[in-house]
């Protein structure tokens, strides 16, 4: 008999906002044409002034736990992967636990930029398997249009706000690949990759800063990477890319994802896509793919799952889970 952390529940939340490609060229040097063909990017929600990433965070978690049958307090803890947090302090993750009303357990942010959610999801399957919580919600998101320059064609245009939250529950399994729940993990950074993308200001150089990328670098680096550790993630269980499902990739680009399918020997057919409707909404993006891929009806019990990102660092990794 094994513990396995399995999914119990998933939701989402999407400001209400949504901005269309044409609509940035009113002040930038680009078009609907030029954005689509570049990133797959239709069009993004941006959040309300006033309106940040612990509030939609609760929006998320509220779906989820409806979706789950549960209360805050049935959760033992609860993780937000975010760049993008209310304050420098106290965590997002507090002032989630706090709006839910949850007043056992714990809670604390993981900040790995794009690839914050599936660090997150695995230090919560860490935690059940270790005996240290029993259910989990595991949280996405981002205010990515906070740190924007809207001068800046290149990045401006690729970013969207939202959240996305799963909770995960401790269930006995069989100890085979045929178990639902977290089957592999696989993290991974490379440091020396910090300045092809990242913000340029912070708090202990005193500045504010805005987002800034080397598209083809973090391209290059990401149709590799995101492959590679897919592989490994599946491979640890021996399982290979034709015994997948669904790739639920971080959805950065159409051409990222279609790179890596490609690697990983899959049709576009079996890979949950919503870059078109929200943009690269960062750490939120796998959760929010994952909620609408089950609300689309994709997802069903018993699916073997793989998820990866890549994000700055460069941090990225994979969850390989059955649904």
């Amino acid at each position: 008999m094994t513990l396995r952390a399995v999914v119990a529940g998933c939701g989402h939340y999407l400001p209400e906002r949504v901005v269309e490609n044409s609509e940035f060229e009113k002040t930038l040097e680009t078009s609907d044409e030029w954005i689509r063909s570049r990133s797959g990017i239709e069009r993004r929600h941006f959040a309300a002034e006033g309106e940040t990433t612990s509030m939609m965070s609760e929006h998320a978690a509220r779906a989820a736990l409806s979706d789950a049958g549960l209360v805050p307090e049935d959760l033992d803890a609860l993780i937000v992967a975010t760049s993008t947090p209310d304050l420098t302090f106290p965590s997002s993750a507090t002032m989630v636990q706090s709006a839910l009303g949850m007043t056992r357990g714990f809670a604390f942010d993981v900040q790995a930029v794009c690839a914050g959610f599936i660090y997150a999801l695995a230090n919560a399957n860490a935690l059940i398997l270790s005996g240290q919580a029993e259910r989990v919600m595991v949280i996405g998101a981002e205010t990515f249009s906070k740190i924007l320059d809207w001068s800046d064609r290149s990045t401006c245009v690729l970013f969207g706000d939202g959240a996305g939250a799963v909770i995960l529950e401790a269930k006995i399994g069989t100890g085979n690949v045929q178990d639902r729940g977290i089957l592999a993990t696989d993290l991974n950074s490379d440091g020396r990759f910090k300045d092809i993308l990242y913000v340029d200001g912070g708090v202990s150089t005193n500045t504010t800063g805005h987002l800034r990328m080397e598209g083809k670098e973090v391209f290059r680096h990401a149709v590799e990477k995101l492959a590679q550790t897919a592989t490994t993630s599946l491979a640890k269980v021996g399982l290979t890319g034709s015994d997948v499902d669904w790739v639920v990739p971080h959805q950065a680009n159409i051409r990222i994802i279609t790179g890596t399918a490609k690697k990983l020997g899959l049709p576009m057919e079996n890979v949950i896509v919503t870059v078109q409707d929200h943009g690269n909404t960062s750490a939120a993006s796998i959760p929010l793919a994952l909620s609408v891929g089950k609300a689309r009806g994709q997802l069903k019990a018993g699916d073997l799952i793989v998820t990866e990102a890549i994000g700055g660092g460069l941090a990225w990794g994979s969850v390989v889970l059955r649904w």
